[in-house]
């Protein structure tokens, strides 16, 4: 009965770990797709605002 109790302890604290590692890995996936178009929005603004830069130097 004991060894019962033992597992049944132990696996409820393991599913408990394996919950917050899904958790976890999820929320690094929702912030990844999240934060994506705008990064490359500002590359996009980045790279406009560099070519506009360049020819003002050449113009000087």
């Amino acid at each position: 009965m004991k060894k019962l109790l033992i597992l049944l302890i132990l696996s409820v604290s393991q599913s408990g770990c394996l919950a917050v590692a899904i958790i976890e890995g999820a929320t690094d996936v929702v912030a990844a797709v999240a934060t994506a178009p705008i990064k490359v929005g500002s590359a996009v603004v980045d790279a406009a605002k560099g070519d506009e830069d360049k020819d003002e130097k050449n113009r000087d």
